[in-house]
């Protein structure tokens, strides 16, 4: 899409969700979209709660759609972690435009050819890899539909030059003239200076991200082959012995392929390289590695993944879903000693060694539900039924 006034022909026939902040690139896209797609948009508002102005910027967003007939919705989260503020406001924003989206909507957000060389340059000085260099795509997946940027080749002045023509009105947000963000520090003041002594700055380097993503798409190309091909990826638990059989370049590759299609922070190379230094460790050996929200463990040759802040759905166990809605129906967890009798079964035995035999890692053993009626063990999550008598 050369300029903001065509019909982006992939949002044809699309249900559109637009991301909508308040600032002039989103009311811009809420603005073109609504133009060319009438009656397919609805909007949605994130209200970081960072700002004595959240408020109002919302209030904004809901008068703004109110005036085009647009569906609006405003969903407030808050930051807990002040260590690194734009993270994991970028990522508990995700999170819930993701548990917002339908399966038959598309995520439009906002981002523009200036974005995507701040993304670039940001990658470049923390020492990214080819993933880091390849910045934002214009489409990706997300959660069980797409992630859509159709603004990613649209320069700045483009946007300001469409909502000087329409008359647009938005929303400035203060933090934005913050230079203690990084963003802002390049925003403000590097990117303007190196424009000065190189021409066609920010295509060049939109120019270099896209070269990156072709390298990137033939990395992940060849990590999907060693996947299949050896296969090292069972129950969603990286095998170690098969991955260890690989040069060490290609283990670090499905590595960072793994973690980048669970959407998790990309570790630092001393981490990744700490990691794969670790996979020959003594079977018994503790292995736990951690970087930003995340954590690596190592069990029985294989390796499991977290999000500390991902919480475990009750929904998730058929057992729960049967036995839930029984009178004196409680969960509680198991004790140092017990003994359970597994449905079928004519003795019982202890359910340290059932779970172990289940392969059950032990970091996950006490925070398995045990699910009683009328005081009684009728199952247990990821074991089983149990015998009554």
């Amino acid at each position: 899409m050369e300029d903001i006034a065509n019909k982006d022909p992939f949002l044809v026939d699309k249900n559109i969700v637009v991301a909508l902040s308040g600032g002039i690139d989103s009311v811009v896209l809420l603005h073109f979209l609504n133009s060319h797609y009438p009656g397919n948009i609805r909007a949605v508002h994130i209200n970081h709660n960072l700002s004595e102005h959240s408020e109002d910027w919302s209030l904004f967003c809901k008068e703004l759609c109110q005036k085009q007939d647009i569906a609006f919705k405003s969903i407030d989260i808050n930051i807990t972690n002040s260590s690194n503020i734009e993270e994991n406001a970028r990522k508990k924003r995700y999170l819930s435009l993701k548990s917002e989206l339908s399966k038959n909507e598309i995520l439009c957000t906002a981002h523009h050819q200036e974005d995507q060389s701040e993304t670039f340059l940001l990658q470049l000085f923390r020492g990214s890899g080819v993933a880091g260099l390849a910045s934002m795509p214009k489409m990706k997946s997300f959660a069980d539909s797409f992630l859509y940027r159709p603004f990613l080749n649209i320069s700045k002045q483009l946007i300001i030059d469409y909502a000087s023509k329409y008359s647009l009105d938005w929303v400035e947000d203060d933090s934005n003239n913050n230079i203690n963000f990084k963003r802002n520090l390049l925003r403000l003041e590097l990117i303007p200076q190196l424009e000065s002594g190189f021409d066609g700055l920010i295509k060049n380097i939109s120019r270099s991200a896209y070269h990156q993503s072709e390298a990137l798409k033939l990395m992940h190309d060849l990590a999907e082959i060693d996947i299949e091909k050896f296969n090292l990826v069972l129950n969603h638990r990286i095998q170690v012995l098969p991955l260890c059989q690989l040069p060490q370049r290609r283990i670090a590759n499905v590595l960072r392929y793994y973690i980048a299609q669970k959407d998790f922070l990309m570790p630092s190379n001393k981490v990744l390289t700490e990691l794969i230094s670790v996979l020959t460790a003594k079977n018994d050996a503790k292995v736990i590695l951690k970087w930003h929200l995340y954590e690596v463990r190592r069990y029985n040759n294989e390796l499991y993944f977290f999000d500390s802040e991902s919480e475990r759905s009750k929904e998730d166990c058929p057992l729960y879903n049967k036995l839930k809605d029984h009178s004196n129906f409680k969960i509680r967890f198991r004790r140092d000693g017990q003994r359970v009798r597994l449905k079928g079964k004519k003795h019982s035995s202890s359910l340290k060694k059932i779970l172990q035999s289940a392969n059950i890692p032990p970091w996950e053993r006490d925070k398995l539900r045990m699910y009683y009626v009328n005081d009684t063990l009728m199952a247990m999550e990821s074991i089983g039924e149990m015998s009554e008598a």
